[in-house]
């Protein structure tokens, strides 16, 4: 049995969270996509460095965009819209088939311009120009700045995954700034059919900051585990069906029901940061906790390979566990904690920054690469 062709049946499509361009030449990705029941496809500004910056596969073509006088910026560019344009084409038999379901691979915007609205609107158009594939998401971050951008690119009718969400309040404004997308290209006369989008919910990083904090506490007052319980390593789950509970009630809403009326798909939450960062956690915990009806969870190669060999595949976002996971949430605030500061705070602000820095190294790998090709 393929469990991964079972999340699927289950109603959530299994997406991999990597891309390099080995997986082309040696026929894993197309493999994964025949055969493993992998439906998309997730890359980020990490993920980029790891493929480009340690590997001599892109030398010969970084050789050549630098012979032709490119710096290292745009020559990164050039590597990464290949490689997605390329992945693209490996899904693109999925997305027919699928009817524009699923078959997506996700290229983020640059993540330093993650706080300036009008200079990712101009990239977002420029990339989906140049990578020119149907299956393509435009990545774009949660950030205040970056809700307008969503808003604007799905009114263009160009599919977005909108990144880096940690706090239901955001996601209730992501999916407020979605819909005014739809809105306002209905509003023009414009088909709302073949425009998907998926809201990524960071899943582990909310454990791994609240644990850090709950340790804390539990060792300044061992009470609080027994007045309360011991929350660590639930608040992530607790936070992600909280999402869901959101995402039920708003496509229920009249608001959504009119524009599914003219075409419109619903916006699909995504479970990311699947990979179980504490070892004392069983290693397909956010993706066994975290399945039920339109949603996504986009995985590493070692969460694929742990939930392909064990994972545990039924309905896990029942009306029961979303009544627990506010039991979870409320108790964690009796404790004295301050969940949006985990989420609005540290977790987002972290997030930005991180990808700024794994971008930064990207840039910065492939300038000593350019330099040492052109001797």
């Amino acid at each position: 049995m393929n469990l991964l062709v079972e999340l699927n049946k289950a109603g959530v499509s299994p997406w991999l969270d990597n891309l390099k361009r080995e997986m082309f030449a040696d026929g894993s990705l197309a493999k994964l996509i025949a055969e493993g029941g992998v439906r998309g496809q997730t890359s980020n500004p990490s993920i980029f460095e790891n493929a480009i910056a340690k590997s001599d596969i892109y030398d010969d073509e970084i050789l050549a965009l630098a012979k032709k006088g490119m710096e290292a910026e745009p020559i990164v560019w050039e590597l990464m819209i290949a490689d997605v344009r390329s992945a693209c084409d490996e899904f693109k038999g999925l997305f027919e088939e699928s009817k524009g379901k699923d078959g997506f691979v996700s290229l983020e915007l640059n993540p330093t311009l993650a706080h300036e609205t009008e200079a990712s609107l101009k990239q977002a158009r420029e990339l989906v120009a140049k990578v020119n594939r149907p299956n393509l998401m435009i990545k774009v971050p949660a950030t205040l700045e970056g809700l307008p951008v969503v808003e604007a690119l799905i009114a263009e009718g160009v599919s977005v995954n909108v990144t880096l969400l940690f706090s239901i309040d955001r996601y209730a404004k992501v999916i407020d700034a979605w819909m005014k997308g739809l809105e306002n290209r209905a509003a023009q006369g414009l088909s709302l059919e073949g425009i998907s989008s998926v809201a990524s919910f960071f899943i582990s990083r909310v454990d791994t900051e609240a644990d850090k904090r709950l340790e804390k506490a539990y060792a300044a007052d061992p009470s609080l585990k027994e007045k309360y319980g011991d929350l660590r390593g639930r608040l992530a789950v607790a936070n992600a069906q909280l999402a869901y509970e959101l995402f039920l009630n708003e496509i229920k809403s009249e608001r959504f029901q009119k524009l599914a009326a003219l075409g419109a798909s619903v916006q699909r939450p995504l479970w990311a940061s699947t990979s179980t960062k504490n070892p004392a956690y069983k290693d397909t915990i956010y993706v066994d906790e975290l399945i039920a009806a339109d949603c996504v969870n986009t995985m590493p190669d070692n969460t694929v390979a742990a939930f392909s060999d064990h994972g545990t595949v039924k309905e896990t976002i029942t009306p029961e566990a979303i009544a627990e996971a506010h039991k979870v949430i409320d108790a964690f605030a009796a404790e004295g904690q301050d969940l949006a500061d985990v989420t609005d705070n540290v977790l987002m602000t972290d997030g930005v920054e991180k990808f700024a820095v794994a971008y930064t190294k990207l840039l910065q790998a492939v300038e000593a690469k350019r330099a040492k090709l052109l001797g």
